[in-house]
């Protein structure tokens, strides 16, 4: 183990330890009193989110110990298993905080579309690299990797749960531009792409599927003390709150007060607004700087990487959590609609916790293949 250790970014374990010990700290305070109320018990989200990391830092450990070639034969059942649940989630209809995409397993909830993003990651790295290998390939041939992301955001967005949507299709994006193709092919893929969704819309608008007014509300997100009887409304007049009472030192650990039941998801989506109550604008401002340093560490492992492979999983995964940080930000903060996605280590939930462990454990096993290969060419 102190040899995958030796190996392995430590800047990037070492904020990644002091984030994830924060955020479990922070759960245990937002959550205190909904736990308390719905539960008996104070610290039941707390102990269920600590359960949760130590199931996702044991996944991790497995991943980084594993190299990642051994995936190849799996990655492809992978896929047909995301696709699988979200079908059955969908036909299920088993609704939670109005999205149908949950499957319930002894108590446990579990989202099916959580584990897409890490499963289109490693398929996108796993296909490419072996397709590049090709000396001719087809149009077509180029094309076909990105159905996946198109059937996985067709079945979200069936749920609905535009934020994961708007997630995927951002990984996505980020990886097409990082693939080695030549110019006429992406533009001919781009063209493509933006009149087959041009077309979509006009078939929605048309045949009166498209948004319903209650998700068309989500698009009204400015101004949210002026409608606080709205959903949206109260809960981002709320964080605004939290926000401003917090000042740059804070109240105080324990202290919040716009957890008792003013913000619904004090612990989840909102627990940024709650930190800052209790902890102030300037620790803040750190988690900022931590993202900043947890996305520049996964980027310079993916550009010092040999292959494609390890360039997309790290690229992957560094879009993966800024556009969870953007559009969890920017929903709290009111500058774009509030779509319920979690913030990177500081939200309270399983799937999300677990997925993004296992997404830093493959980058921390990129870095690990990547000085492996170093070592054999020093060698030589």
């Amino acid at each position: 183990m102190r040899k995958v250790l030796n190996k392995m970014d430590k800047p990037l374990l070492i904020v990644t330890i002091i984030c994830l010990i924060f955020g479990l700290l922070m759960v245990g305070s937002a959550s205190s009193l909904k736990a308390y109320m719905s539960k008996g018990d104070s610290y039941y989200y707390f102990k269920r989110q600590l359960l949760f990391i130590g199931l996702g830092l044991f996944a991790a450990y497995i991943i980084i110990r594993t190299p990642i070639k051994k995936w190849k034969n799996l990655i492809y059942l992978a896929v047909l298993g995301v696709i699988g649940a979200l079908v059955y989630v969908l036909i299920s209809e088993k609704v939670m905080n109005g999205i149908s995409g949950w499957l319930f397993i002894g108590g446990f909830g579990i989202q099916p579309s959580e584990f897409a993003k890490t499963v289109l990651i490693l398929f996108f790295a796993l296909t490419f690299e072996k397709m590049m290998k090709v000396k001719s390939l087809s149009n077509v041939s180029k094309a076909l990797p990105f159905v996946v992301p198109l059937v996985f955001v067709f079945l979200i967005f069936e749920q609905p749960d535009f934020g994961t949507m708007m997630i995927l299709a951002g990984i996505t994006v980020v990886i097409f531009l990082i693939v080695p193709y030549d110019k006429k092919t992406k533009f001919i893929m781009t063209t493509f792409t933006i009149i087959s969704v041009l077309v979509l819309s006009l078939v929605l608008v048309l045949t009166g599927k498209g948004l319903s007014s209650s998700q068309m509300s989500r698009f009204n997100y400015k101004d949210p003390c002026t409608r606080y009887r709205e959903k949206t409304g109260y809960q981002v007049c709320n964080g605004y709150i939290a926000i401003n009472s917090g000042g740059l030192f804070g109240s105080g650990y324990g202290n919040s007060k716009q957890k008792y039941l003013y913000l619904p998801e004090a612990h989840t989506d909102f627990i940024f607004a709650i930190i800052i109550e209790e902890m102030g604008l300037i620790v803040g401002i750190l988690i900022i700087l931590a993202y900043f340093i947890v996305i520049w560490r996964i980027i310079l492992i993916g550009r010092k990487s040999y292959n494609l492979q390890g360039t997309i999983i790290c690229y992957g995964v560094a879009s993966y959590i800024a556009l969870h940080v953007i559009v969890n930000l920017g929903g709290v903060l009111g500058v774009i609609p509030l779509t319920g996605v979690p913030l990177p280590f500081y939200s309270y939930g399983g799937s999300f916790m677990i997925n993004l462990l296992i997404c830093l454990g493959l980058v921390q096993r990129t870095s690990i293949e990547n000085k492996i290969f170093e070592q054999k060419h020093l060698v030589r």
